[in-house]
């Protein structure tokens, strides 16, 4: 029997023969570790092995989908996201939450979006189970001349810009199917405005894009040049004038309730206060001073209005986006139908067949959206005749499998004869270059919300090029969308899209939102340009035809068109420009049917915000693209 001395003797052997053990360990494992070394390359083991508890090979996305069982926000900028978010938990519904967002993308992404900007909103509403599309667009001023001015001056500066359109669609919003006040959707966004944030990187680079611009302007100099140095990323960036004009508007509303208002009559006196009181008179006075071409009367007609949106059955399912004076609707919605034809859920997606079949789809659709959209309070359009699957069936027969198309004229779609058709003018002295890449950087954001009551909201707001006109006005703290530049108005003058004083520009914003025997499915939308619809096209297609979770579908890599000298030009030189993401025997299968492809960062075209459901699960989840510094949060 063991006595206790003999334990403890035992017991302070082990101790003593710790550091010889530990020491014959380690030769052990080093010897062990050098004989696998050495072995590696003949065992060829499978990757997957590599890091079975942490990694797997096949991972498809960078970040985790965010659930939400009560809410959803996926936003441009986390801030923006978490006012969102902090509505719905307020207990404000998908509309409140909106503004909220909205209003907060003002503050910290005012490169891409703001009161003074345009978008479009597409909301499905659960107690009238109906899809409802808001386009909050403005004209442009009664008094524009485009032919007296350079492209230059329609793009920047005093002479360009828009009425500003989403302060008004805001105050639309919360009327007819919010239920917060204004004060408490503003809230987050007065916060950050007046104590500050930390400026994101992406905003900083724009400022020193627009520095020159800015310096020009004392009032846009002291909001984003403040010191008159560009700000530093991460440093705190206050918009004091805009919390002003922000805390005007809310004080309109907070009086009106006060003398015995019911809640739409307050909202509409901040909307009055906006666009016909001591604001409209400030942003009048600003630019009759300053030689610009705004009058009041510019502001007092405008009114945001709600549409039915465009609708097609994909499959199955029912896909609803903007109508115009959005372009970007329909053309999502006729490239879908044109690649219905197809199997593609038979085919690899990472094929090069894939990416040429929707290619094409981009192709044909362009060919006739630049040529059919316009104005709709001053152009008829055949609409309808542009969706209908014959017209699809008709035009699909341009697309070659092993081919790739020169850039094809429009088709007669049914009804065309009695629109405003028409065949882009083809003088060499007036082609100008529709796509300027380094215009259109940052200048447009999107985001996606569903609240706990099943009520979806996707939205996209626009500054146009990148904070728009870049003029703040006189001490409002705002910026117009440039909506005169050449992108949103054609380059030329016969065109119907020539920007016009009063006319409505056309965008390519086009949120959407696909639903399933009356269920719904998926709220998306992204920011891009031209490339709008085209990536909003490849994620819908993802998830519909490939099956992809939703930030998998966000994630995956893309391509976009771009077209020399521009879209309304029939065998203009298109080119494509796609994530370096893909296998050479994707890129080499697109450069042998013909396809002009460049590569691009890994991570670079458009910036999808989603928010999906799983049809088999009944639970949803949301998404945020990368490719941004966009978050997706839940509860």
């Amino acid at each position: 029997m063991m006595t206790d001395v003999n334990r403890k003797q035992a017991t302070n052997s082990i101790f003593r023969d710790v550091p010889r053990l530990l020491n014959n360990w380690r030769l052990t494992a080093r010897r062990s570790l050098l004989i696998i070394l050495l072995l590696l390359p003949s065992l060829a083991l499978p990757q997957e092995s590599a890091y079975p508890l942490q990694m797997s090979s096949n991972r498809d996305s960078t970040r985790p989908e965010v659930p939400g069982s009560n809410g959803l926000v996926t936003a441009g900028h986390p801030l923006a996201a978490m006012s969102g978010l902090q509505i719905l938990m307020q207990g404000g519904n998908a509309i409140d939450a909106a503004v909220a967002t909205l209003a907060t993308l003002n503050v910290v992404r005012p490169q891409m979006s703001g009161a003074a900007g345009n978008g479009f909103v597409t909301y499905f509403d659960q107690a009238s189970d109906a899809v409802y599309s808001l386009h909050a667009t403005g004209a442009a001023p009664q008094a524009l001349d485009a032919a007296a001015l350079t492209p230059d001056e329609l793009d920047k500066g005093i002479k360009a810009g828009v009425v500003p359109g989403l302060f008004g669609g805001w105050i639309s919003m919360l009327q007819r199917f919010g239920t917060l006040s204004l004060a408490q959707v503003m809230a987050p966004a007065i916060h950050y405005a007046s104590v500050g944030h930390p400026i994101e990187a992406s905003v900083v680079s724009s400022i020193s894009y627009s520095q020159e611009l800015f310096a020009a302007y004392p009032d846009s100099a002291a909001q984003f040049l403040p010191g008159g140095e560009v700000p530093t990323a991460g440093e705190l960036f206050r918009m004091p004038a805009l919390a002003a004009t922000f805390e005007k508007l809310v004080a309109a509303e907070q009086q009106a309730l006060t003398d015995g208002a019911d809640r739409n009559t307050a909202l509409q006196a901040a909307f009055d206060r906006f666009y016909k009181g001591d604001i409209a008179d400030e942003m009048a006075t600003f630019y009759t001073e300053a030689g610009g071409l705004f009058r009041k009367a510019d502001f007092e007609n405008y009114q945001a209005t709600w549409h039915e949106p465009v609708h097609i059955n994909y499959r199955g399912y029912d896909v609803y986006s903007s109508g115009p004076s959005s372009r970007g609707g329909l053309e999502v919605l006729m490239q879908l139908k044109l690649v219905e034809g197809y199997d593609l859920g038979a085919m690899d997606r990472e094929d090069a067949q894939v990416t040429h079949l929707l290619a094409e789809a981009i192709k044909v659709a362009k060919a006739d959206i630049y040529h059919y959209v316009a104005d709709p309070d001053q152009f008829s359009m055949p609409i309808e005749g542009m969706l209908a699957d014959d017209y699809a069936a008709t035009r699909r027969e341009l697309i070659e499998m092993d081919a790739s198309m020169i850039y094809p004229g429009p088709g007669q779609p049914a009804g065309h004869e009695n629109s405003s058709a028409f065949r882009a003018h083809l003088n060499p002295a007036t082609q100008i270059a529709a796509h300027r890449e380094s215009s259109y950087a940052g200048s447009t954001t999107s985001f996606s919300i569903r609240d706990g009551q099943g009520n979806i909201v996707a939205a996209t707001p626009t500054h146009g090029g990148a904070f728009g006109t870049g003029v703040v006005v006189g001490n409002t703290g705002l910026t117009f969308n440039n909506g005169t530049r050449i992108g949103s108005s054609s380059p030329y003058p016969e065109d119907v899209n020539y920007a016009r004083g009063g006319q409505i520009p056309i965008l390519n914003n086009s949120p959407t939102l696909v639903m399933k025997d009356g269920e719904f499915i998926m709220a998306l939308g992204s920011p891009g340009g031209e490339t709008i619809g085209q990536t909003q096209f490849q994620v819908l297609v993802n998830v519909l035809d490939f099956g992809m979770s939703v930030q998998a579908a966000i994630e995956a890599p893309r391509f976009s068109l771009f077209a020399e000298p521009n879209f309304y030009r029939e065998g203009a030189e298109i080119s494509m420009r796609i994530e370096d993401r893909i296998s050479i025997p994707h890129y080499e299968g697109l450069q042998e049917r013909g396809h002009a492809v460049e590569l691009a960062p890994s991570y670079s075209l458009g910036s999808i915000q989603a928010i999906l459901r799983n049809e088999e699960l009944d639970t949803v989840t949301a998404g945020a693209d990368p490719r941004r510094a966009a978050y997706a949060v839940g509860w």
